[in-house]
């Protein structure tokens, strides 16, 4: 679909905007905008939680209209923070957060709020932007919004509140911004329906794949096979000549690694030393990119480099990635085992690492080390060696374990084809969808004459 252009356009003075149309107002956002901050009630107090008063923080930022938070706040909890109320209507961004390496979030809030300390809330002066309008802005400008605001030589991500003060914002009368809105919301509601079919379809393939894996290492791949009970209530019925045994009958060791203060990147050139991040398990392959340059400073412990067919196991991680595990393909005499890893080196005419590994994958093991983990906080779990080591594996002989593995390969990479094309759906579509918005909110396309078909009708 194409639009056409505004008539007449002027210079916007500001690089990276360009050309605006000719009638559009230009405004640093500070001369529209009043800025309100937040702050978090001292957490020591219980009277200051669990109260009726929205509380909203980065992680509430995933939608584009906020109704609620996961924390309440009392109006105690308000008054004794350096938060106020925040009026429904406000546009809501984020100012600190992690997130800020990819996306700068914004929503508006359905009613009145309170924020913590890595929010800020605009209001603007009537007659100026609305809260709809200037969200759409941000939306489609994020990435170069990011390069504009990011504060200079923060610790963490950030934006520089004089740099988003002090921004020229393009701005059309509020009749045009409800207007450019109103067709956004229009034409953004339909990529949305398309992107959630792809991640709809995403989620059916990744169950599929879970499903065949489990099925091949929980039931073999003869359905005429004689079945027996293997003695565990979760696991059920195996085929009747394999053995039901515990990790530790095929391992010849298990160890864990070293982690020394790392530079925050990975190497780049083949002589460089790394340790591996916790990550390199994740999704049941291995990523050697997931690591961190050792320092010259250190002497490297040569033992702990990683070796083919190395069982690497996550042993410290969230819920749902503790315990991952992956096999390491060929050797790599520069990259080291850290040690929120264990390294199991097996039997190999007990058990293939790649089977274990799909056994470990399974969700009737995961479920068992989910139960196993212990930590305080979910966002850390740690699992001990005898966790694994006792897990039960249902074992067939190798002969048999490498014609599943074959055939998981097959089956689970033609799965993968069919997740990277919906993958690559996904990605057109939000390309798509914050082309139109940028192209919209900075009048590089005239969307006015675009009429809902409902209204045609009528």
């Amino acid at each position: 679909m194409s639009f056409p252009r505004y008539p007449e356009y002027k210079d916007s003075g500001v690089q990276w905007l360009g050309e605006v149309p000719e009638h559009w107002q230009l405004a640093r956002i500070r001369s529209f905008t009043r800025f309100c901050g937040g702050g978090t009630p001292s957490r020591e107090n219980p009277n200051y939680w669990n109260g009726d008063i929205p509380w909203v923080s980065p992680k509430d930022m995933k939608v584009e209209r906020i109704a609620g938070a996961e924390e309440y706040v009392t109006e105690d909890g308000l008054a004794a923070s350096t938060s106020s109320m925040i009026d429904e209507g406000s546009l809501l961004i984020v100012v600190r957060s992690g997130i800020l390496k990819h996306t700068i979030p914004v929503a508006i809030n359905d009613r009145p709020v309170a924020l913590n300390q890595d929010m800020k809330a605009l209001r603007f002066a009537k007659g100026s932007a609305t809260s709809d309008f200037f969200l759409r802005w941000v939306q489609g400008l994020n990435d170069l919004l990011l390069l504009a605001w990011a504060k200079q030589g923060a610790t963490v991500e950030s934006i520089e509140h004089s740099y988003l003060a002090e921004t020229i914002v393009p701005l059309p009368l509020p009749a045009e911004q409800d207007a450019i809105t109103a067709f956004l919301d229009r034409e953004t509601a339909k990529i949305d329906t398309l992107i959630a079919e792809q991640e709809k379809l995403l989620a059916l393939l990744a169950e599929k794949r879970q499903a065949t894996i489990s099925h091949a290492v929980t039931r073999g791949l003869d359905p005429n096979a004689p079945m027996k009970d293997s003695g565990i209530p979760w696991l059920g019925e195996v085929p009747a000549h394999w053995d039901v045994t515990r990790f530790k009958q095929a391992a010849l060791s298990i160890e864990q690694g070293w982690s020394p203060q790392c530079e925050n990147f990975p190497v780049e050139e083949p002589e460089e030393w790394g340790v591996l991040k916790v990550g390199c398990v994740n999704g049941g392959a291995f990523d050697a990119k997931e690591n961190k340059k050792l320092p010259p400073e250190f002497t490297p412990l040569s033992e702990y480099a990683l070796k083919a067919g190395d069982l690497l196991i996550s042993r410290a991680n969230t819920k749902e990635l503790v315990g991952s595990a992956a096999v390491v393909p060929f050797d790599f005499d520069r990259l080291l085992l850290c040690d929120k890893l264990y390294r199991l080196r097996l039997a190999l005419d007990v058990c293939l690492p790649n089977y274990a590994a799909a056994v470990l994958g399974t969700r009737e093991a995961r479920s068992q080390v989910e139960i196993a983990a212990t930590g305080a906080s979910s966002s850390m779990l740690n699992i001990g060696q005898s966790v694994v080591l006792n897990l039960p594996l249902p074992l067939p002989a190798v002969d048999e374990q490498r014609a599943i593995i074959d055939f998981l390969q097959v089956e689970t990479g033609r799965l993968h084809t069919l997740s990277n094309g919906a993958l690559r759906a996904i990605a057109l579509l939000k390309e798509r969808r914050s082309a139109l918005i940028a192209a919209a909110v900075t009048g590089k396309i005239d969307v006015r004459g675009e009429v809902p078909i409902e209204e045609q009708a009528a």
